[in-house]
């Protein structure tokens, strides 16, 4: 019995890692991966970020930080969003030798092939480097977590699309958030939309070395994006205190970064340095809590819409979120008042003239998330959130 157990084992070990085109782990890894897995479906070992640096001001100690990660003469590399490309912050990047910025196009969401591109001009220009430093957004974060795992991992970033696939820890990186609501400055994933699919890099190996965060560098991010992106974080909330994975540790950054967003788009409609604050601290503390537990409908029928659309994340969130009554009234109500005191509109009819293929594309997308489906809807999640269910509430966006 145990012997023919192992044969399986070993065929599903082969022909997993031979389609996944990742071959440097041993059997004897392998069975302990299975071993390790098993034992925490009950209790998750999460993996953190190493280091934090809070407070206004704090980016002025990035070269300090930097200082004892770097390799010799190998380079750091900051991966600047390109709106700042011209501006002040820009001239604030604490360039030693070889560093480079490279301000990244982040108009739409980060792309494995951008990825990929971005990791071959490093490697073609400087073999290695010592670490890769986001300064940005979610999209830009993002970017350079998943360039810093590929400057160790082999293929295409496309190949390590799914949950604990990375094999080889990245170069040293560093997320420095200029705007905030996403929580990639905490998360365990790199959302990239692939050549079939959306969806992230997610291992122990994803989160950052070290996070920076500093609200002054918020100040100049147009009032729309601060919106939107604030209102990825509201949803972080809602989908986790009420899924079905919610526990202690999860519910307590949920219920802080909850009461922070009410504060900042709630009760006080003019935009102060105080704002900026508690929504950098919201961000944090709501991407902890989708770490330990996950988000839900919005975010798992969003990702369709930027697959096929190229909806950026935050606004995709919002035009599904509006839509979203019978999973989470509550949280609708209050979303929807948030959107009219901030004098928003969200849009409407993006789906109206789309053709019956490009539905079955999102529908694809947005079923493949499985994780999310289930801390939304439970383990019987498939029975309630058919093809047709899923079409129907597409055609209302």
């Amino acid at each position: 019995m145990l012997a023919g157990g192992l044969i399986l084992w070993a065929t599903i070990y082969c022909r997993l890692f031979y389609i996944q085109k990742i071959t440097s782990i041993s059997f004897n890894s392998f069975l302990s991966i299975i071993h390790y897995n098993t034992k925490l479906m009950q209790f998750r070992n999460f993996k953190m970020v190493d280091y934090v640096v809070y407070g206004r001001g704090s980016f002025n100690q990035l070269d300090e930080i930097l200082a004892p990660q770097r390799k010799g003469d190998a380079p750091m590399i900051f991966l600047v969003d390109h709106f700042f490309e011209g501006k002040a912050l820009a001239n604030r990047v604490p360039l030693r030798g070889k560093d480079k910025i490279i301000f990244v196009d982040v108009t739409y969401e980060p792309k494995t092939t951008q990825v990929d591109a971005l990791a071959k001009q490093l490697k073609d220009e400087f073999g290695t480097v010592s670490g890769i430093i986001g300064i940005g957004g979610g999209s830009a974060m993002d970017l350079a977590k998943a360039v810093s795992l590929m400057m160790t991992n082999t293929g295409s970033s496309a190949d390590y699309q799914g949950w604990d696939l990375v094999q080889e820890p990245g170069v040293y990186k560093v997320g420095i958030p200029t705007l905030s609501g996403t929580g990639a400055e905490v998360s365990r994933t790199t959302v990239l939309t692939g050549p079939t699919r959306k969806l992230g890099m997610n291992s122990d190996f994803t989160p950052f070395n070290q996070i920076l965060l500093d609200p002054e560098l918020c100040k100049d991010a147009p009032i729309n994006q601060r919106f939107y992106t604030g209102m990825d974080c509201y949803i972080h909330c809602i989908e986790s205190l009420e899924g079905t994975y919610l526990n202690e540790f999860s519910k307590s950054y949920g219920e802080k970064a909850l009461q922070l967003c009410r504060e900042v788009f709630l009760e006080n409609s003019t935009w102060t340095d105080s704002h900026d604050d508690k929504l950098m601290m919201a961000s944090y503390a709501g991407g902890m809590s989708i770490a330990y537990s996950q988000v839900g409908v919005a975010h798992a029928v969003s990702y369709g819409l930027s697959y096929l659309l190229g909806t950026k994340h935050g606004i995709g969130n919002c035009i599904v979120m509006n839509h979203l009554e019978e999973y989470y009234p509550a949280g609708v109500v209050e979303f929807k008042k948030m959107v009219e005191l901030g004098g928003f509109d969200i849009p409407q009819g993006i789906c109206a003239d789309l053709k019956e293929e490009q539905f079955e594309a999102m529908i694809n997308v947005s079923i493949g998330m499985k994780p999310l489906w289930e801390n939304a809807l439970g383990k019987d999640w498939e029975s309630i959130m058919t093809r047709e269910k899923l079409r129907a509430l597409y055609e209302k966006l």
